[in-house]
Order: C-alpha cells, then sequence, then structure tokens
C-alpha cells in the first residue's frame, strides 16, 4: 500500500499495530515497526508506505492540542498510548461525539505532546538533488551486497569526495552513517516477520559474523536482535 503524497488539516497520530511501514516526510523518512506511533503534525506532506500491516489511525483538530510539536516524528507507543488509540477506534469519523468522547479526546489530545516528546532515531535523511536522490535510493537496493562509497558516487556520476560533501551539505550527515541507519531499519521490519532467524538478517544484510550484527543492532534498537524479534512475535 502506497497512500502516495498528501496532507491533512489536523494533527494525525498513526499507530502500526501489527507490521511494519515506512513514513516520509519532505526532509526524512522513518520505520514504523509494530508498537510505535507516528506524529504528524496538520497540513505537513506526508507519505506512507506498508506491507501487511495493521494500521490505526487518529485525527485530531489543531486547536485541541496545546504545545502541539511541529515536526514530525516516531515514538514508541506506551502502554497507555497503545490502548488510547486503540480505544480511540469505538467512535467512527461520521460518529457525533458525546460527553465521554470529548472528555476521552481531550485527554488524549493533552498527552500527545509529552509522548511524541520521546522521538526515537528510527529516521533517514531525504535529499534534494537528483543526484544524492539516486545515491539514496541505489544504496537502500544494495544494501545486501555490501556497497561501497565507491559504487555509490559511480551511481551517481560522482567521485567519491564529490559525494562525501555534498552528502554532508544536503543530509547532515555521512554516506556510512546512512548505510548502517539503513542496515538497522532493514534488520528491523525483517526481524519483526514471523519466522525469521537473526543469522539469516545478519548474513542477508552483509554483516560479517552474526555477533557483529548483534552488536550494532543492540547499539542502535536498545535490545538484543533476538529480544527484538520475540517481542515483536508477541504482539
Amino acid at each position: 500500500m502506497d497512500s502516495g503524497w498528501h496532507q491533512h488539516r489536523r494533527h494525525q497520530l498513526l499507530y502500526a499495530a501489527r507490521g511494519s511501514m515506512r513514513l516520509w516526510v519532505d526532509d526524512a523518512q522513518w520505520l514504523l515497526p509494530p508498537g510505535r506511533a507516528a506524529w504528524i503534525p496538520a497540513r505537513r506532506r506526508h507519505r506512507v508506505e506498508s506491507g501487511s500491516l495493521r494500521l490505526r489511525t487518529v485525527y485530531l483538530h489543531p486547536s485541541r492540542v496545546r504545545g502541539a510539536p511541529r515536526e514530525a516524528g516516531v515514538f514508541v507507543a506506551s502502554p497507555l498510548a497503545r490502548e488510547m488509540i486503540l480505544q480511540a477506534m469505538r467512535w467512527g469519523p461520521a460518529q457525533p461525539g458525546d460527553a465521554v468522547a470529548r472528555a476521552f479526546f481531550g485527554a488524549l489530545a493533552a498527552l500527545c505532546p509529552e509522548w511524541s516528546a520521546g522521538r526515537e532515531p528510527f529516521r533517514l535523511p531525504v535529499a534534494r538533488s537528483p543526484e544524492l536522490r539516486r545515491v539514496l535510493q541505489w544504496t537502500l537496493e544494495h544494501l545486501d551486497r555490501g556497497p561501497r562509497v565507491e559504487q555509490a558516487a559511480r551511481a551517481a556520476g560522482m567521485s567519491p569526495r564529490s559525494l562525501a560533501r555534498r552528502f554532508a551539505e544536503e543530509t547532515g550527515t555521512t554516506w556510512r552513517r546512512f548505510l548502517h541507519d539503513a542496515r538497522m531499519l532493514e534488520a528491523m521490519q525483517r526481524l519483526a516477520e514471523p519466522g525469521t532467524r537473526v543469522g539469516e538478517v545478519a548474513d542477508a544484510l552483509g554483516f560479517r559474523s552474526a555477533g557483529a550484527f548483534c552488536n550494532a543492532f543492540k547499539a542502535f534498537v536498545g535490545c538484543s536482535p533476538q529480544r527484538y524479534a520475540a517481542e515483536r512475535a508477541g504482539g
């Protein structure tokens, strides 16, 4: 499923109850594995892409959310956030709000700034120029082939030195950091699929050993890939 680029007049909460999705805004992209939620400010252009996914969405009028974050971001849905988002589904978009609904959504709106403040680093930059967009796309398509910076530069018709300079200027990071983070996000997505083994993911993403992969994953996500996969399997 690809929503295409669009925007809403209201703030939006997206929650990945099951499965993973990717979220794009103008200057960044994120992975939302299960148990994560996204905050998207009103009138912010965005795009969502997913496979088999159970998605929950809540819309909030800007006047209802005091101190609403101005930037999009992804955060861990706490048990309270998860249950409130799921509970919000009892009221359909066309259903008139009663006193209970007004109180419920008032509480939800008040908590959103606190929830979205705990943002996670599951973010990849996007590029402005066609050349850098080709580099980013080529890199994402070759995560499993041990890509080198010389190959990425060649894909855009640039020298490695020019690529390093342009990459820093447009994204604020390095190509190697982008490659590392993209591999970690891809690993998160694969480990969320039932039956996936850690060793298979490490091998598929070009790591020298399962141990090296486990160390990199834990540093990025905060837990081992085994624990991460078990938590996803448990819903």
